[in-house]
């Protein structure tokens, strides 16, 4: 089945991005010429999706004043509101009434580079007939990200942030992922976890645990979590870098 939805979770405040999040949502915050969450949108029109889900949190308005229907990206933009921020499974599961089909989440503060790699991740999807597909990387921070133990192309478990002698794997989570609509069942199971959020980690955990089809992506290229002021001026850095070439 072709994937042509996708869902960008942007409900989080960005605190740590403060003072400039008390002003505009940290989504919008600009790398080069565009703020982030434009670089993800064209990705995932790039990789052939036609219509974007956006969770946003009440009152977040600055997100549909930038992007507005989607018409100028050429792609089809809806928008859902995550009424409590209870972790980033409750923001995919916000999407739920809409989505009906296979379907790719990206988070909307994330800056990669080569755009390309979201359709890779797609094709493996279809291709391994998988139930949920996780891109990854080697990461230098496992405390960061939800880090993999991986068997071959699947994924044994799955930890939120471990400490640095507990992570299975330097194999972390890049916030880009492929779902069947099977994930919301399993994020309905899914109790609160770290920092008493329903994380998405941990879902995927309930995935693993029922016998789901569970594969990882290895991406390659340069990937931030724009996360921090120190984040965003190395996206900035790095995009200034090469905006000739191939992102």
């Amino acid at each position: 089945m072709l994937v042509k939805t996708g869902l960008i979770p942007a409900a989080g405040s960005g605190t740590r991005l403060g003072p400039f999040t008390n002003a505009i949502p940290k989504e919008l915050l600009p790398v080069g010429e565009m703020a982030i969450i434009e670089h993800v949108v064209r990705a995932m029109k790039l990789a052939g999706i036609e219509h974007i889900v956006i969770v946003v949190s009440p009152h977040k308005h600055g997100l549909s004043d930038y992007l507005g229907s989607g018409k100028k990206f050429g792609i089809n933009i809806s928008y859902v509101v995550q009424e409590e921020r209870k972790g980033l499974a409750d923001a995919v599961l916000a999407g739920e009434h809409i989505i009906k089909e296979d379907f790719i989440v990206v988070l909307g503060d994330n800056f990669f580079a080569p755009k390309t790699f979201l359709k890779d991740l797609i094709s493996f999807h279809i291709e391994s007939s998988a139930d949920t597909v996780v891109g990854v990387a080697d990461v230098a921070d496992v405390t960061r990200h939800g880090i993999i133990n991986p068997d071959g192309d699947r994924i044994l478990d799955m930890v939120e942030k471990p400490a640095v002698e507990e992570a299975k794997s330097s194999l972390g989570a890049l916030g880009a992922y492929v779902f069947t609509p099977e994930i919301f069942d399993a994020i309905r199971n899914t109790k609160p976890g770290y920092k008493g959020e329903l994380q998405l980690t941990d879902s995927i955990m309930t995935q693993i645990v029922r016998g789901k089809k569970v594969y990882y992506k290895k991406i390659d290229g340069i990937h931030i979590d724009v996360g921090t002021p120190r984040d965003l001026m190395r996206a900035n850095e790095w995009y200034l870098e090469h905006r000739n070439g191939d992102i």
